[in-house]
């Protein structure tokens, strides 16, 4: 199979791989990408994805990213992990649904209570049918973000 991204690396490059590789202070993710780097790289040891990932621990795929970021984004890029697009889950109190929570806990607390609790102001967004569910330490996280 015919490889689409070929590593190539210059001297300047792959002293610096190698110094990253020897000091061993690098997170062990970067260290790995080195490595790959090294090994892929056409002017070295030009080895396959297969055998870069079977030496490294790692799917042929990941070799294949490491080697796609390196030629569309860099040296640096290639060392570093992926960054994500957007989180994991999306936040449930954004803008105005937040604003929201926020006049709500400081307006004047409900009858037969002196102060607003996490576990009211969930009940209360709730109600107010601000979300469609929400637990109290949703409530906590965002107020003391917003302090």
């Amino acid at each position: 199979m015919k490889k689409k991204y070929i590593v190539s690396l210059m001297e300047e490059e792959r002293s610096l791989l190698k110094d990253l590789i020897s000091k061993g202070k690098a997170s062990a993710y970067k260290i790995k990408h080195a490595n790959v780097l090294l090994k892929v790289d056409i002017n070295g040891s030009n080895w396959t994805d297969v055998e870069a990932a079977k030496a490294f621990m790692c799917t042929p795929v990941t070799v294949y990213n490491i080697r796609q970021r390196f030629v569309e984004q860099g040296l640096d890029a290639a060392l570093e992990r992926k960054k994500r697009e957007s989180p994991p889950i999306k936040k449930i109190l954004e803008g105005e649904k937040e604003a929201r929570l926020i006049q709500i806990a400081c307006s004047k607390a409900p009858a037969g209570h002196a102060n607003w609790t996490l576990r009211l102001l969930a009940h209360k967004l709730i109600e107010l049918e601000i979300v469609d569910s929400i637990s109290p330490a949703t409530v906590m996280r965002t107020l003391k973000k917003t302090n």
